[in-house]
């Protein structure tokens, strides 16, 4: 028997304040999505429009959790992280990887409401 479950809508949730985010660089957080609980790579760039990314946290090359620990950098204009474990880049845009077309991380929008950083999930 095949049932189907209706799928959660997306809110708003609290991570974090912009004090826990460190310029320029990836912490990792567990967020509630429709699909279940995840981890994420939020990513903050004071200056850049937008400041704020969330972007998958699972290298799907390397199969570990390590985004959020890659280096932050601009390739032609475009924000990227650079997996810390193979080097590919993934746009923080839309997460897509740079150097493999068909691999893309997923995202979220990410928002600050007064300090509290809130993504959407």
């Amino acid at each position: 028997m095949n049932t189907a479950t209706a799928a959660k809508p997306q809110t708003w949730q609290a991570l974090c304040t912009r004090a826990d985010l460190v310029p320029y660089s990836g912490v990792a957080a567990w967020v509630e999505s429709a699909e279940g609980p995840v981890q994420a790579a939020l990513f903050y760039l004071p200056g850049h429009e937008p400041e704020l990314y969330a972007i998958d946290h699972h290298d799907p090359i390397a199969g570990a959790n390590v985004i959020a620990r890659g280096i932050v950098g601009d390739l032609k204009g475009e924000a990227v992280v650079a997996s810390p474990i193979y080097k590919q880049h993934f746009r923080l845009e839309d997460g897509q990887c740079l150097e493999n077309p068909g691999l893309r991380l997923r995202t979220w929008p990410l928002r600050l409401d007064g300090e509290k950083v809130l993504i959407q999930a």
